[in-house]
């Protein structure tokens, strides 16, 4: 029940941030009567024929501010500083290979298997 909760709310945040400008589109469809008479900054002038237009620019402009910021948010976050102490000293080993006293054996095949491995005959 958890996990399903989880994974709902999770999905739902996904698409709240990725369709950010379908709801403003959406809002302002819904709402065009209430914004071009209250909102519109040229409901004085009707011969433009604006009815909310320039709300909806203002709106657009503003949520592609707002992801940018975000966008630079979230690489400052990602941005990790390396750090080198002035003083640091780096050590390497003296003996790099090891040679050893003894050589590897030497490995030879046995030759009474030959007689003992054949390929299967066929039957004539």
């Amino acid at each position: 029940m958890l996990r399903r909760l989880t994974a709902i709310s999770l999905i739902t945040c996904l698409m709240v941030s990725n369709f950010s400008m379908l709801f403003v589109y959406a809002g302002y469809e819904l709402n065009r009567g209430y914004i071009a008479a209250k909102l519109c900054e040229n409901r004085a002038k009707p011969v433009m024929h604006c009815n909310g237009k320039c709300y909806l620019a203002k709106k657009i402009k503003q949520a592609e501010e707002k992801e940018k910021k975000n966008a630079s948010q979230q690489l400052k976050s990602q941005l990790q500083e390396a750090f080198m102490p002035l003083n640091a000293e780096f050590k390497f080993a003296s003996q790099v290979i090891i040679i050893s006293k003894y050589p590897n054996p030497v490995y030879r095949l046995c030759t009474r298997a030959s007689s003992v491995y054949q390929p299967p005959r066929l039957a004539a």
